[in-house]
């Protein structure tokens, strides 16, 4: 039974990945994010195909940057964008926790921090530096926080399912087995849904970007007009003295003047702490109960 829907799982990703390949190339989406999207999903399979035409692909030419305004596909975006840096990082560190034969408990702490680190250097800090000004170090320090948190969905999500399967089906714990990447898929997948509601605060407040649109000679909306158009900003005292670029702050849903605009530099520029640290705790308590979870009905001494 298994062994034939893992089949037919295959064969449907294999598809999703070769249609959402070739036809996201057509559509204004930044570099980034079109990788993103093609290996979102590998992860998720005809999901992130469903997800791809429903949430990004242009309609009909030159709407684009209407179609992905609204507040899901832009929640979409982020998510998408996470859930592949994270993924990837996760599934490099399962494949080789499971070569050196650790727990599932230090499998699970291996995925976290490999998942967390390559989101974040990489996904996040080296790929997004072009919408901090150029800057990679800055766009570590303005990246950190929001990768954290959505990292705590990613892994909420994943560990209870990996977990739970890989304790209760026989043949599955070796990278070598397709049904390990089916399992690893449907973690993922769930890690994904987890995620979502949490990058809809992280876009909903600035902390992240959605969605952009690459106009012709255009550039994707700078993170920096996100931050300024939430209204949720706190702009540090050196800050007072540079106010936001105007394109940043007559933004809107007008994603085609940010697309247009030069890179900008982010100045010290923050939401609440307080929020941060509430969204945080919620977070962390969520993967503490996904783990409590896992350790009940799982086995995370298994190897």
């Amino acid at each position: 039974m298994l062994a034939g829907v893992t089949m037919l799982w295959f064969v449907l990703t294999g598809i999703s990945v070769a249609f959402v390949a070739v036809d996201i190339t057509r559509t204004p989406e930044s570099p980034v994010m079109k990788w993103g999207f093609v290996i979102v999903t590998a992860f998720l399979g005809p999901v992130g195909a469903f997800l791809y035409v429903l949430g990004c692909r242009e309609p009909m030419p030159g709407s684009h940057e209407r179609f992905v305004s609204v507040r899901w596909r832009q929640v979409l975006g982020s998510t998408m964008h996470c859930v592949a840096g994270d993924g990837l990082g996760i599934l490099a560190a399962a494949v080789f926790s499971r070569l050196l034969q650790l727990p599932t408990g230090w499998d699970l702490a291996a995925e976290y921090l490999v998942g967390f680190l390559f989101g974040w250097t990489v996904f996040q800090g080296l790929f997004m530096r072009g919408m901090t000004g150029g800057s990679y170090v800055t766009a570590l320090q303005h990246t950190l926080v929001p990768e954290f948190l959505s990292m705590n969905g990613v892994m909420a999500g994943m560990a209870p399912t990996m977990t739970i399967a890989m304790s209760r089906l026989t043949g599955v714990s070796s990278p070598a087995s397709p049904g390990f990447w089916f399992i690893m898929s449907m973690a993922l997948t769930a890690g994904f849904g987890l995620a979502y509601p949490i990058n809809w605060w992280l876009v909903k407040v600035g902390l992240k970007h959605g969605m952009t649109t690459v106009q012709a000679g255009g550039e994707p909306l700078p993170l920096i007009a996100g931050l300024y158009a939430s209204g949720r900003v706190l702009r540090s005292p050196s800050a007072a003295h540079n106010p936001p670029p105007d394109h940043a702050q007559h933004m809107g849903h007008d994603q085609a003047d940010g697309a247009r605009s030069r890179r900008t530099t982010i100045h010290a520029s923050q939401v609440d702490e307080r929020e941060v640290l509430t969204a945080s705790l919620i977070t962390l308590g969520l993967l503490a109960l996904a783990i409590t979870v896992a350790l009940h009905y799982g086995n995370l001494s298994m190897v």
